[in-house]
């Protein structure tokens, strides 16, 4: 996966950081990510950040909504000592070249290019330790990226405790009762790692034929099973006025393995920021890109990643 890579550096003034923009060369084209690297120490942890689910590149952002949630993150990890490297996902942003197919596309795919920046950073003996932390879909990510030798921690932000075909069924009770009566043997299918076929055409968007291979192969990893293989220590962070992941996950997540330590954040949403429990006002955040991140949160994970 990992073929080469390239630095090319520039300062930014806010707080005498480096940011340097990295190039990740796979085999279906060039994935792009930015290291932000502190003034001191001389030899940083350094933190890699892998984003959420759908079209979200390294800065947090997708096309629609800007809210800068994971490069305010980084920012602010530089601010402690921490460097950090965020990066566009494959197919996004900077890394669209990098896209395949969507019916050639699999979870692992993600996996591998966040274990080919794992093997980056092993490389580069400036730091101390390297800290892999998963956002919403990222933490999944994260926990199999984890097990890994090279890993000192692993930070869970948001992230979902149970496999994502049961949570897909929770999520589509809230919609009328055809459309879990539909979907549900859809589901059941695909979990057996059967394609569908037939898809009515109310579901079509959803359970396309080109993304069913990818959901078989993310149906089958379950987040607890994954974070019981760690041997390493854990942070499991959650907000209370998350729309998207309710505490239950975090709870959940934070019992699958001993050496998990959990951080609940009151009043913060899915995207890192304050934001009060009513819908429609926490949405509104996630067009935010000036509000910061929430209090707390930053001490937090430094401090555990310290």
């Amino acid at each position: 996966m990992l073929l080469l890579f390239i630095l090319t550096g520039f300062y930014l003034g806010y707080s005498q950081s480096e940011e340097k923009a990295i190039t990740l060369e796979t085999v279906s084209g060039k994935i792009e990510g930015s290291l932000l690297i502190p003034p001191t120490p001389e030899n940083p942890p350094v933190v890699l950040i892998i984003a959420g689910s759908g079209p979200t590149d390294r800065d947090g952002n997708n096309p629609i909504m800007k809210n800068n949630s994971l490069k305010m993150l980084a920012e602010g990890l530089a601010e402690k000592g921490i460097a950090s490297l965020r990066y566009d996902k494959r197919g996004i942003g900077e890394s669209k070249v990098a896209g395949l197919e969507e019916s050639q596309l699999r979870f692992e795919h993600y996996v591998d290019d966040a274990k080919a920046w794992v093997a980056l950073l092993a490389g580069e003996p400036k730091f101390s330790k390297i800290i892999v932390l998963g956002h919403s879909e990222g933490s999944l990510i994260g926990m199999i990226t984890s097990q890994n030798k090279d890993v000192a921690k692993y930070i869970s932000v948001a992230g979902v405790a149970d496999p994502a075909a049961k949570t897909l069924k929770e999520q589509l009770k809230a919609q009328p009762p055809f459309v879990l009566e539909l979907s549900n043997p859809i589901l059941d299918q695909l979990e057996m790692g059967k394609q569908v076929d037939s898809v009515p055409p109310t579901l079509y968007s959803l359970f396309r034929p080109s993304v069913q291979p990818y959901m078989i192969s993310w149906f089958q990893y379950d987040p607890k099973t994954e974070l019981a293989k760690l041997q390493i220590p854990i942070l499991i962070v959650q907000g209370t006025t998350d729309i998207q992941v309710d505490v239950a996950n975090a709870n959940a997540l934070s019992k699958a393995n001993q050496k998990a330590k959990l951080e609940i954040i009151e009043g913060m949403n899915h995207i890192l920021k304050p934001a009060p429990a009513d819908r429609t006002a926490n949405i509104a955040t996630y067009g935010m890109p000036e509000l910061p991140l929430i209090d707390g949160l930053l001490e937090r994970i430094a401090s555990f990643i310290k």
